[in-house]
């Protein structure tokens, strides 16, 4: 099938709370095909080819869409 491509209009703050919500399911999938989920491994796939997708089209367009408004955050867990 033909995937379709939409343009969506987010802010930069949408995009980041998206951004940190997909890499708290990749977390969660992680552990979860750790413990022999194939279907948590195949889910995990997708999310991070969506994650390596915003990435990429962030560079791309030129964001200044840092993650200053979760980095606390992802600071917090590694120190834990």
């Amino acid at each position: 099938m033909f995937d379709t491509q939409q343009s969506l209009d987010i802010s930069c703050a949408e995009l980041e709370v998206i951004e940190a919500a997909l890499h708290t399911q990749s977390k969660i999938l992680n552990v979860q095909a750790r413990a022999g989920g194939s279907e948590a491994r195949l889910r995990l796939n997708e999310v991070k080819r969506v994650l390596a997708r915003i990435t990429q089209q962030k560079t791309i367009e030129g964001r200044p869409c840092g993650r200053s408004l979760f980095s606390w955050f992802g600071k917090s867990r590694v120190s834990a």
